[in-house]
């Protein structure tokens, strides 16, 4: 039987499943944080406030703008002509930017003591003062071992309908769903939107969908509403 995100009691299976300290913290992170693998992998240990229970997260987007090598014109990728000074364009002058973005992220005692514990035995013991020393690629494994040897179902993606293995991305999208369960009005939505670090409350909106939360009020709201006395 497929489904379309995780429980948190499945979330707390796939993380028993675990055999290491940094793996149980791996998922417990990217699920109370509900943060992207790449922003989970870049924490270090300068960026928990452990006074104030905060975690500083850093999303890092790359931008890359094409020039013309002539008169410095915005090129499109399919430009083989400069629209300004008409050169042919046979290499494009690629300029790429760095858009950092940080947010201050609560977490629960449970999870700040894991950490402290995990950096108290030598974790985060790279020359990055990473917590996690691994790779992205080394992080979904940690994951699909985990959720196997947990006996998770495979997840249906609730707008394409492909079916996948467990994935850190299916954390973060547990939490959110979670999360619009326990508040989905206005303020409820706003305040997971600036957690999630999206840019439009769209995206954000796309839990309360596959939450089902909003089907389901508005189907009880019609029966309701009709009732009428026998």
């Amino acid at each position: 039987m497929t489904k379309a995100y995780l429980e948190p009691d499945e979330v707390e299976r796939l993380e028993q499943a675990a055999e290491y300290l940094r793996d149980r913290l791996l998922i417990r992170l990217l699920f109370h944080l509900g943060c992207r693998v790449t922003e989970a992998l870049g924490i270090k240990t300068g960026d928990i406030d452990f006074k104030q229970g905060l975690v500083t997260i850093q999303h890092l987007k790359q931008r890359i703008k094409l020039s013309c090598p002539e008169c410095g014109a915005r090129l499109g990728k399919g430009h083989k002509f400069c629209p300004v000074c008409g050169l042919k364009v046979e290499k494009a002058v690629a300029d790429e930017k760095e858009h950092r973005k940080f947010r201050d992220l609560p977490l629960d005692q449970e999870t700040l003591k894991m950490l402290k514990e995990f950096i108290g035995r030598g974790g985060a013991n790279n020359r990055a003062k990473r917590i996690f020393g691994l790779s992205r690629h080394r992080a979904w494994q940690i994951i699909k071992e985990c959720s196997e040897k947990a006996r998770l179902p495979r997840l249906v993606n609730a707008e394409s309908g492909k079916i996948h293995n467990v994935s850190p991305h299916r954390l973060r999208d547990a939490f959110a769903v979670m999360a619009v369960k326990q508040n989905d009005s206005g303020d409820g939505i706003r305040l997971l939107q600036e957690h999630l670090g999206h840019q439009s409350i769209t995206t954000t909106m796309r839990y309360r969908k596959v939450s089902g939360e909003e089907q389901k009020e508005w189907y009880q709201k019609l029966w309701n509403g009709g009732k009428q006395d026998g």
